[in-house]
């Protein structure tokens, strides 16, 4: 392997690469669509490249990241090349995903923005966990504090009348001595 060219090993890695590698020109049409890329959206590289970005981007956010990606052709600056960014795509079959990536503006020799690269990850399945996770935490919060609402409820009385009660009490303990 020592022997092969960086340009060999270079489409080696792009080609056979788990993850999307995508690369847009300065119009939004796709130029490279990798196995990565099939594999989560769906179309073969035949059916994507020359396409625009919209095959993969949801109607309802086309409108905001045209606004952005053409800022970001017209000026040469992103804000996001260090950042690892998290929207929603959509597959061939019409299937909403959840794909973080992180993205690379490409220049020309005289330093013109010529397009991106993309590199994408599909993280649909992180993210359903953790929407889950989130929902049985919040369901737990809930049933810790209505078993602390019981216990502090005296015996026979409702547990919300209990919580006025006590937070009546610590009102006036707090309040001073009371005028007579």
């Amino acid at each position: 392997m020592a022997t092969q060219e960086p340009k060999w090993l270079s489409h080696q890695i792009v080609e056979h690469a788990p993850d999307a590698i995508i690369v847009a020109d300065r119009d939004g049409i796709i130029r490279l669509w990798n196995a990565g890329a099939e594999a989560i959206f769906g179309y073969s590289a035949q059916e994507a490249v020359g396409q625009g970005l919209d095959l993969i981007i949801p109607e309802r956010f086309r409108a905001r990241h045209w606004d952005g990606f053409r800022k970001v052709m017209e000026t040469g600056v992103t804000r996001y090349g260090a950042d690892l960014l998290s929207v929603p795509a959509i597959r061939k079959d019409g299937t909403r995903i959840s794909v973080e990536f992180s993205v690379t503006l490409l220049r020309s020799p005289a330093a013109e923005a010529v397009g991106v690269a993309a590199i994408m990850r599909d993280v649909t399945q992180r993210w359903i966990q953790q929407k889950e996770m989130g929902q049985r935490l919040a369901d737990l919060e809930a049933q810790v504090a209505a078993d602390s609402d019981q216990m502090t409820a005296p015996r026979g009385q409702p547990p919300v009348r209990a919580r006025e009660e006590v937070s009546q009490r610590a009102s006036r303990s707090t309040a001073g001595p009371r005028p007579r």
